[in-house]
């Protein structure tokens, strides 16, 4: 067993990597991307099939996490109470009974607008999203039920940052956080002309000749390049595998956040199961367990968060095959992304739940 820091089991490490790279080689994805990192430092970074070590792909809620990081920031330097009311920071969204909600429950998913709309092109002006907000109505009483607001949360908390900042929340993500950090790679609105080469285009991993087409409800509207460069901000970020395993490692390593504003941002709130379709990210075996816009493993490792790690590992699964996490305890941080997705944009067969388990346990394993 390694007994520095900056260490992990390469005979562990081994076994993962070749566990991703048959997934590539033998399985339906068409390329994947793994990083390890550890004690701030990059451990293992490794590309399979049709990408390079340069490709960038789309976060889907793998981007939660850096979302998060964003609000922590702005928490840990007084710039924001969780206790505030939405209404108070952003008043165009109080109207239909809304003016009760709080920030808290838009960052844990209990704000009770989970289905709110806000489409492309609308998503592309800010007054569109603003009147969007004040027109949305609320499905249940804000705080009763604990259910992913798959866009809409995220919509609210740029427009927070934004109040709060004076930065448009892709202005802050470059230039207070990704450009001081040196992770490059992330971004989040990458325009239309520069996504060709540079982003893993969204490739189906079960096409079948009977002309079946993607839920147009599910993670496939990203494949439009106009939708990508719109910057949604829950789903739409990009990334190198490398730069969210080195961002987790910013949180604790960098300085870039006051002291406590992470553990304060993974701090448990509740756990409990997530309500709505499984698609949607509701069922599941196990109860989730939620900090501030990020999963935590808690008593359940919920979520597809690996039960190898500590109870404290946080991060998000994202579709289909994705995972970014960090746990505190061992130090380790790590990010498996890759661009294939089923039609029905997630998979939930016996195998695709074996493959996302296999992965999480092994590689929260790496350093037990």
């Amino acid at each position: 067993m390694p007994d520095h820091v900056d260490e992990v089991d390469p005979r562990r490490l081994d076994v993962l990597l070749r566990r991703i790279r048959r997934e590539v080689e033998h399985g339906p994805l068409p390329s994947a991307q793994v990083a390890v990192a550890r004690g701030g430092r990059l451990l293992a970074f490794e590309t399979y099939g049709d990408a390079g070590p340069d490709t960038r792909y789309v976060l889907q809620s793998v981007g939660r996490s850096i979302v998060a990081g964003v609000v922590w920031k702005l928490i840990g330097e007084g710039l924001l109470d969780i206790g505030e009311q939405v209404a108070a920071i952003i008043p165009e969204f109080a109207p239909n009974g809304k003016e009760a909600v709080t920030v808290e429950q838009v960052l844990t998913h209990t704000a009770g607008f989970p289905f709110a709309p806000l489409g492309h092109p609308k998503m592309l002006d800010r007054e569109q999203r603003l009147a969007a907000f004040g027109r949305w109505r609320l499905d249940y009483p804000p705080g009763s039920r604990f259910q992913y607001h798959l866009t809409s949360a995220a919509w609210l908390i740029a427009e927070i940052v934004e109040r709060r900042t004076g930065l448009a929340f892709a202005d802050y993500l470059h230039e207070k956080v990704a450009g001081p950090l040196g992770l490059s790679s992330i971004e989040l609105g990458v325009p239309v002309d520069r996504q060709a080469g540079s982003v893993a285009p969204m490739l189906a991993t079960d096409r079948t000749s009977d002309g079946q087409e993607p839920d147009p409800w599910g993670p496939w509207y990203l494949s439009d390049p106009e939708v990508l460069a719109a910057g949604e901000p829950s789903h739409a970020l990009v990334a190198t595998a490398a730069d969210v395993a080195l961002y987790f490692q910013a949180l604790e390593h960098s300085g870039l956040w006051k002291p406590g504003a992470v553990a304060e941002g993974t701090r448990i709130r509740f756990t409990d199961q997530p309500y709505g379709e499984q698609i949607y990210g509701g069922g599941g075996e196990r109860r989730t367990s939620m900090g501030l816009f990020v999963t935590v493993a808690g008593p359940d490792a919920g979520s597809n968060l690996p039960s190898t790690g500590s109870p404290a590992l946080f991060g998000s699964a994202g579709a289909a095959y994705q995972l970014g996490f960090m746990d505190p305890e061992s130090g380790l941080s790590f990010a498996c992304l890759s661009n294939g997705y089923p039609l029905a944009g997630y998979d939930h067969s016996v195998r695709g739940t074996a493959l996302l388990t296999d992965i999480a346990n092994l590689a929260a394993g790496l350093v037990h």
